[in-house]
């Protein structure tokens, strides 16, 4: 059997880190993921899907994301079922496995902070050579 899911999509909101009573660390986040194909209104949909991140990789996308930005994730489904007022209710939730970084944001300050490297090293260099 197989449990695996793939998604590429956008943060709906900024990640905030939940200590738990055990001590372990965990977020939830939506992703929202537009669909491929226009309604009958010619407009694109987009699906929310509920995620899970634990400890260390909880920890690291607080630090680095925000929302808005464009994340791939890997991860499996995983159901909580409860009863409310007589009635079943079920939630499929994503426990996300991998988190890839894709925002252009990110790349583009990489190369910023790249650039700012070079300008410096080459005017150290042109600061020696002077002297």
């Amino acid at each position: 059997m197989v449990n695996s899911v793939m998604l590429v999509g956008r943060l709906a909101s900024d990640l905030d880190v939940t200590k738990l009573e055990s001590g372990k660390e965990v977020t939830n986040v939506s992703l929202a993921v537009p669909r491929s194909y226009k309604n009958a209104d010619g407009i694109y949909e987009t699906d929310f899907f509920d995620c899970t991140l634990w400890e260390g990789l909880a920890k690291n996308a607080a630090e680095y994301c925000k929302k808005g930005d464009t994340v791939g994730i890997r991860g499996r489904l995983q159901t909580d079922s409860w009863e409310k007022d007589g009635a079943k209710r079920i939630k499929v939730n994503i426990i996300v496995e991998k988190l890839t970084f894709l925002s252009a944001r990110k790349i583009e300050e990489q190369e910023v902070a790249d650039d700012k490297d070079k300008t410096t090293e080459k005017a150290t260099k042109k600061s020696k050579d002077a002297r």
